[in-house]
């Protein structure tokens, strides 16, 4: 789903996918999804990879960050952030614990510590 595309008609969140198909051929293939929020706006974070068509291959993974609008029923994309490369993801991650410090992550969710 692309930048103001419409999802299906009554999907939801956990239905949406960045797999892409062409010609028989899988060009954007979602490794895994998270769903970091939901209800109006819902912002989901995909790992995935591209085809290469030249060297018939997978590229490194990529993660992406995308905001969809939920209107009469359908998910529209609104906006797409893309981490592509593994020093970019390091970079960010470490940024967040920098200005989080006081965040412990415990499997899914987060829990806030008191400030010393």
């Amino acid at each position: 789903m692309e930048i103001g595309e419409k999802g299906p008609t009554g999907s939801t969140a956990d239905n949406i996918s960045i797999n892409y198909e062409e010609d028989g051929i899988l060009l954007v293939k979602e490794l895994k999804k998270q769903v970091l929020s939901k209800g109006a706006w819902t912002t989901i974070m995909f790992l995935y990879q591209e085809y290469d068509r030249a060297n018939k291959n997978y590229k490194p993974h990529k993660i992406s960050l995308r905001r969809y609008q939920k209107k009469d029923g359908n998910y529209i994309q609104r906006s797409k952030f893309t981490i592509s490369s593994d020093k970019q993801a390091h970079m960010i991650a470490k940024k967040i614990a920098d200005w989080y410090p006081n965040t412990v992550l415990a499997g899914d969710t987060v829990e806030e510590t008191n400030a010393e």
